[in-house]
């Protein structure tokens, strides 16, 4: 059985911009509900490394996740105050702080995207584009290697580079032993099935199951999550519930499984951007139980 976790950040992003779920009551919801672990956003005011800047409040940060029986399956770092192409110092700066932190704290699982929305700056091409980001990634990398950890990097049509041969291409770019791919079902869907803010359109006749295939070995983390196949209104996939989109769970994860030989420890829930996330926290676990219990049992 694997593991189950859900994306803190789910509960601070477009629709608790302004009210916010603390990240106790948060800890403390998922413990009754039987979660193994939490995916932690670095975004405020959850565990950002400025808010937790004293060994005693990280400490605290520590006993809280400690006394509630959570590990934590990933952390989110928040690279989204600079654009990746851009400010790519300033980018990278960021990630060494949420690394740092991250050892720290004892977290193995950086998730990161490509910092930057898919539209090609002036003065660019696509190709130079992609492979500043392959030049970013790399970085990023190699930071996270001397600190313990792994970067995952997570897909999606918000950010650059959300086609599937592309998304392969930049992962044999970067050639590192501690990047891999953060597949989203969610994002999956959308790329492969809706091509959904493509720079160059790259839908699979074969939908999300042959995108998987695809991707193989390559899948270091999974977030799951179904789609409804539309964007929200920060541009990126809807990610809607358990049974209110159009993935069919029962050939996915048998194809993560199998296809993907996915071996990671976790099933990662995200809601992000949910308008009723708080409210739905339970239906994605009782979904996601069932299907460990059907195919990791």
């Amino acid at each position: 059985m694997k593991k189950i976790s859900i994306g803190s950040w789910a509960f601070t992003g477009e629709n608790f911009a302004e009210n916010p779920i603390d990240l106790k009551t948060v800890v403390e919801e998922l413990h009754k509900l039987g979660f193994d672990g939490i995916s932690m956003g670095g975004f405020e005011p959850h565990a950002n490394p400025k808010r937790y800047d004293t060994p005693k409040k990280r400490q605290e940060l520590a006993e809280l996740l400690e006394s509630n029986h959570l590990e934590v399956a990933d952390y989110a770092a928040d690279l989204w105050s600079v654009d990746a192409l851009k400010q790519s110092e300033e980018w990278i700066a960021l990630f060494q702080e949420a690394a740092e932190f991250c050892e720290e704290m004892g977290y193995q699982i950086i998730r990161v995207d490509s910092g930057t929305e898919p539209i090609i700056p002036e003065g660019m091409t696509y190709e130079q584009c992609r492979a500043k980001i392959v030049d970013n990634f790399k970085q990023i990398a190699k930071i996270a290697q001397k600190h313990g950890q792994q970067v995952v990097w997570e897909f999606e049509p918000g950010f650059m580079i959300n086609e599937p041969k592309y998304i392969i291409e930049t992962y044999e770019a970067v050639n590192e032993p501690n990047f891999k791919i953060l597949f989203d079902t969610c994002h999956g869907y959308m790329s492969a099935v809706m091509g959904a803010r493509h720079i160059e359109e790259d839908k699979l006749e074969g939908g999300i199951l042959e995108f998987i295939e695809m991707l193989g070995e390559r899948i270091g983390l999974v977030h799951v999550i179904d789609s409804d196949g539309t964007l929200n209104v920060t541009g990126t996939s809807t990610h809607a519930p358990f049974g209110d989109g159009k993935i069919n769970f029962d050939e996915v994860i048998p194809a993560l499984l199998e296809k993907a030989k996915y071996d990671g420890e976790w099933w990662a829930i995200d809601l992000c951007e949910w308008p009723d996330a708080w409210n739905a926290i339970r239906q994605c676990k009782d979904a996601v139980d069932k299907l460990n219990a059907a195919y990791c049992g």
